[in-house]
């Protein structure tokens, strides 16, 4: 199978699963409203969905390994398919929970598995190109979700939301199994389980990567979450308009995501991470200096997505050469770090606004951006093929 239809393939996946980690927010007061329930107690479908989709980042990893990523990411879109289906049957905030925690379950497996998979499909040279596509397609869905969501709960309602994405996500789903012969497949039937963690923890090369993207995640996640809000505070936008503004950040990471490739052959990972820190820095001074004008506003969304994607493709291309025979683990140990930064992110930051203002936790966390680079510019090398073939024989 032509390498690039991988990419596509494996990008709608990710775009239908992003997209579905966001949509509940501009819906959950129709939710609130028709179960007649408070804002408050709705909002633990939320919480339903992120907490098994944060912890089964680790289990699927494993999994992938033992039993094969085509096969763990095929399976997992089917029942994705289904449970997202299920949550437009919901007829009370139990079940519509449990059905949204299912949905939690079996999103986890997309990103990191699909990442291991093009580790797997891709040589080095073309890795990070491939990886920054990828993330591109996958975080246009989440920039999208917002004004996905808002625009069918207003001409249908929230049900028709979770029935819509479920016929959305038939589409990936039926690609897979279409071209599902065609998929390269490597198992490791000896693959443990905690092992692979425990060995990537211990060196100390792998455990300064997943540090760098856990503080990405606390940091540039961290913020991306509250601008939403920032925007209806500032200009009293709908969620429509305010979704069609976060789609900056979703096209500067799709346009990013295809230039990181080429910019990496030229100025090599560790000058690719500087400029996507120091992007991400000035994206966030710009919010907190500029934040009353739309048009620097939004080239501040966009600055912060080029930010992120360069940043993150470098380090996850990183990431895809430490353990070969165990790189579903390994990529599952990145989504975890990375998506548990981005919840720790987004705590510390309501903390941040409470005590200080909206527009304060920007100039922190652009402050705490660029702490990162300087700890990036210490502790990541260009050179890291000895290094990662060093820690293959660690893992083995």
């Amino acid at each position: 199978m032509n390498k690039k239809k991988v990419v596509w393939l494996l990008g709608l996946s990710g775009f239908i699963v992003m997209a579905d980690n966001w949509v509940v927010s501009p819906i959950l007061p129709a939710i609130s409203q028709h179960l007649n329930i408070d804002i408050a107690k709705a909002g633990l479908l939320i919480s339903a969905y992120m907490i098994p989709f944060g912890i089964f980042q680790i289990i699927f990893g494993p999994l992938a390994d033992r039993f094969g990523k085509k096969q763990v990411i095929t399976f997992s879109m089917i029942l994705f398919t289904l449970a997202t289906g299920l949550c437009a049957l919901g007829m009370g905030l139990t079940d519509l929970a449990i059905y949204r925690a299912l949905t939690g379950v079996f999103a986890a497996s997309v990103m990191p598995v699909s990442l291991a998979l093009i580790g797997d499909v891709f040589p080095i040279k073309e890795r990070q190109g491939a990886i920054g596509s990828f993330m591109g397609i996958s975080f246009l869905g989440q920039g999208l979700s917002m004004v996905i969501g808002g625009t069918i709960a207003y001409f249908l309602n929230w049900r028709g939301v979770f029935g819509l994405y479920a016929v959305f996500s038939i589409i990936p789903t039926l690609l897979l199994l279409v071209y599902y012969k065609r998929l390269p497949s490597q198992k490791n039937p000896d693959s443990k389980f905690i092992a692979p963690y425990a060995k990537l923890l211990a060196n100390s090369k792998s455990l300064f990567t997943y540090i760098l993207v856990l503080l990405e995640g606390v940091f540039i996640i961290g913020s991306f979450s509250y601008i939403g809000a920032h925007i209806s505070k500032t200009f009293h936008f709908n969620y429509f308009y305010i979704g069609l503004i976060m789609t900056g950040f979703g096209l500067a990471t799709v346009l990013g995501g295809r230039m990181s490739g080429k910019l990496v052959q030229k100025v090599g990972p560790r000058k690719l991470l500087s400029v996507g820190l120091i992007c991400a820095v000035l994206a966030e001074l710009s919010l907190f200096y500029f934040s009353d004008f739309l048009i620097a506003m939004i080239g501040g969304i966009a600055l912060l997505g080029f930010g992120f994607i360069f940043t993150h493709s470098t380090l996850l291309t990183r990431a895809t050469e430490f353990a070969q025979k165990a790189r579903g683990a390994a990529m599952s140990l990145v989504a975890f770090c990375f998506m548990g930064g981005g919840g720790l992110g987004t705590a510390i930051g309501a903390k941040i606004i409470y005590k200080y203002g909206m527009e304060r936790l920007f100039l922190v966390y652009g402050v705490a951006l660029f702490i990162t680079w300087l700890l990036s510019y210490v502790l990541i090398r260009d050179h890291v093929v000895e290094e990662n073939e060093l820690l293959e024989r660690v893992m083995s």
